[in-house]
């Protein structure tokens, strides 16, 4: 295209490292980011950054990158919406609440509205709808489940007509691969929304996806919501048995951590503090291999924040109330902005109710309560798990203060969130 503008910055360090366009397609597909998001780099793509065709590659790509020259996407010679490409958005710079606009803005342009509408793949579609289900999966913690359920609906309908068009087998792949990861965060959308059957589908589905390409994070991931189903309904032994299958496929990668501390999570549930205690561990000594995230807000995509509120449950389950009061009010410390706000209000109201399970063991009723009506008040919330830990609350409650007014009034507020839940309902608890 005319407007393109040609990336001489890419060009120059990969001549003044004497590789060819191969050799240096060779090398980022080798790279730990390579490696773990099975990139399939080649001469031509190499062509294209180099002739400006695409000024903002796909997040793995960017990641690849700079694990092998040691430089930034910008000091390569690239930049985001550059006229005339598609508007690929840097996800971090931006706040979780506008992803879903960027996200939409993405799917405005000109130029993947046509490709999409003619069901044909061309220069820059695959990077472009990767990184659109980027900004949809980092919306997941703050837009209403509902909303994101229907947009990753409309968008999966979209993508499925170009697995019918005219595409290469590779390209065929890597569209597996995106709709696996659409498929896998509306299974999670699903759930939150207490539409169990419906989650159960997804999820299946995008194990199917991950199994067909051999994706073994997508198929840790279809594992972990197994394990994540089975937590919430209270089937522990299943939780930890979804977990260790999990493992068995996730490869080094954010779905192994978080496999790893669910399996923390089901065994501090059957009350096994040592083997819960030696998972997390070993989770913690997972992430601490893996290279920072650059989009720590990605549900898909495990950091040092998640597995700190993943310990403060577990260290409640155990009834280990320092170290869990410690965890959940660092959870709810790393995730309040200075308004107030929270980038991740579903974590916060957790770790809400973590705390109001500490107090009301220590015997403080009125922190207890109030600690529980805080994860309530949050805007946006999995009411699917909401309901299931207010339920661990309201047990200790019931069990120590049944003839206190306020642990009456906590009851009363649960069971509204239970009937919610039952009936879809989530706006019965405004």
């Amino acid at each position: 295209m005319p407007d393109n503008i040609p990336n001489v910055q890419l060009r120059a360090w990969r001549n003044e490292h004497q590789l060819t366009r191969a050799d240096m397609a060779d090398r980022i597909n080798a790279t730990p980011a390579g490696i773990a998001e099975r990139l399939n780099c080649d001469e031509e793509r190499i062509r294209r950054w180099e002739a400006g065709e695409v000024s903002w590659p796909h997040t793995s790509y960017r990641l690849a990158l700079t694990q092998l020259t040691g430089l930034q996407p910008e000091a390569l010679g690239f930049r985001q919406n550059r006229r005339g490409q598609s508007r690929l958005i840097e996800a971090t710079v931006m706040p979780p609440m506008d992803a879903l606009r960027a996200e939409a803005d993405l799917y405005g342009t000109m130029e993947l509205a046509q490709q999409l509408q003619a069901s044909d793949v061309g220069n820059g579609t695959l990077e472009a709808l990767s990184e659109a289900v980027d900004l949809l999966c980092r919306a997941y913690p703050v837009v209403s489940a509902a909303t994101l359920r229907d947009r990753t609906q409309k968008r999966l309908a979209q993508v499925n007509g170009l697995l019918g068009g005219r595409i290469t087998l590779d390209q065929h792949r890597e569209l597996l691969v995106i709709t696996g990861w659409l498929t896998a965060l509306l299974g999670c959308v699903h759930y939150d929304l207490g539409e169990r059957e419906e989650a159960e589908t997804a999820r299946r589905a995008a194990y199917e996806m991950g199994r067909q390409v051999g994706h073994g994070e997508l198929m840790g991931w279809a594992y972990e919501m197994s394990a994540w189903f089975a937590l919430v309904e209270g089937r522990y032994e299943d939780v930890v048995t979804a977990a260790r299958m999990g493992q068995a496929a996730a490869g080094q990668s954010s779905a192994m951590v978080q496999l790893t501390l669910q399996e923390a999570r089901g065994l501090a549930r059957i009350g096994d503090r040592r083997e819960a205690d030696k998972a997390l561990t070993r989770g913690a000594d997972i992430l601490a291999k893996l290279p920072l995230p650059g989009n720590p807000d990605h549900h898909f995509v495990f950091d040092h924040a998640k597995w700190v509120f993943y310990a403060a449950t577990a260290y409640t389950w155990l009834e280990d109330n320092d170290r869990a009061e410690e965890h959940a009010l660092e959870t709810i410390q790393m995730h309040t902005r200075p308004d107030g706000t929270s980038n991740a209000p579903m974590r916060v109201a957790d770790a809400h109710i973590d705390l109001g399970i500490v107090h009301a063991r220590r015997g403080d009723l009125d922190a207890a309560v109030g600690q529980g009506m805080a994860a309530f008040d949050i805007e946006r919330k999995s009411l699917t798990d909401l309901v299931n830990r207010a339920g661990d609350l309201d047990r200790v409650l019931r069990q120590h203060y049944r003839c206190e007014a306020l642990a009456q009034e906590f009851h009363e507020r649960y069971v509204t969130a239970r009937r919610a839940l039952t009936a879809h309902r989530p706006e019965l608890l405004d």
